[in-house]
């Protein structure tokens, strides 16, 4: 199967070990306005028990959850954007890992295939006991990075880097919020951050500090993620359908 290319621009990631929702998983994904996608459901008969979100141009998915509770999403790097002659899609990637029955096993999985063979990516690749930074840069192997406790924002750079626009303003108002109550259904704080696109409190940030990319020259956010993982093995997968600020937030059957 072709599977597409993705472009999901952020994820942002808190892990509280011993907490009974020790991962808290935040995301928007940008991707050209007129690309169709399905929203997560479980799309691929071949791979039970996996639901995701699905590119309807070739199948792959930028985020998507195992019946073990493992979630695996990917991210382009700098300057990777679009397909390339002899490259296999990234669309693939979250795919592949899920067959893995928890995070660590899918974050070896992916690093021991030969990095080559895709454009350069990021992946963040998590389960309720441990979460994973993958970083492929198009040669040899991806290397997998245990991401510690407390928050860690993924953009095309690694994480927590400052060189990122986006994570230079977002990466405080995060550590700062508090945190989401998934019994409660209390998401509200990590909502708003996600929809916010109002970058005016610094006219010299660039657009690319916005988190909910503004829609221009066809191309912005189109899609929203909250996800939660509990100690006990519950999921709980909330997902906006266009961009934060204006599709609501409605839950994943899973």
């Amino acid at each position: 199967m072709a599977y597409s290319r993705p472009r999901m621009c952020t994820v942002i990631l808190l892990r509280r070990p011993g907490h009974a929702w020790p991962v808290l998983i935040a995301a928007n994904r940008d991707e050209m306005l007129d690309r169709a996608a399905d929203p997560p459901g479980p799309w691929w008969p071949d791979r039970p028990g996996v639901v995701g979100g699905r590119d309807r141009s070739g199948g792959g998915s930028w985020m998507a959850v195992n019946r073990a509770g493992v979630v695996a999403t990917v991210l382009n790097r700098p300057g990777s954007l679009g397909p390339a002659p002899g490259k296999r899609s990234r669309g693939e990637l979250p795919l592949l890992a899920l067959a893995a029955p928890d995070a660590a096993a899918a974050a070896a999985a992916i690093a021991a295939l030969p990095a080559g063979d895709w454009r350069s990516f990021n992946m963040v690749i998590a389960d309720r006991d441990s979460a994973f930074f993958l970083r492929g840069l198009g040669e040899g192997r991806a290397e997998a990075l245990p991401l510690p406790p407390g928050v860690s924002m993924v953009t095309a750079h690694d994480p927590n880097d400052l060189a990122s626009p986006r994570t230079a303003r977002h990466l405080p108002r995060f550590q700062a919020a508090p945190p989401p109550d998934p019994v409660a259904g209390e998401w509200t704080a990590w909502a708003a951050l996600l929809a916010d696109r109002d970058t005016s409190g610094d006219p010299s940030l660039p657009r690319g500090a916005a988190l909910n990319v503004p829609p221009l020259g066809g191309f912005g956010t189109v899609s929203s993620s909250l996800l939660a993982l509990g100690a006990d093995g519950a999921v709980q997968w909330l997902f906006a359908a266009g961009p934060p600020d204006r599709a609501p937030f409605r839950p994943v059957p899973l």
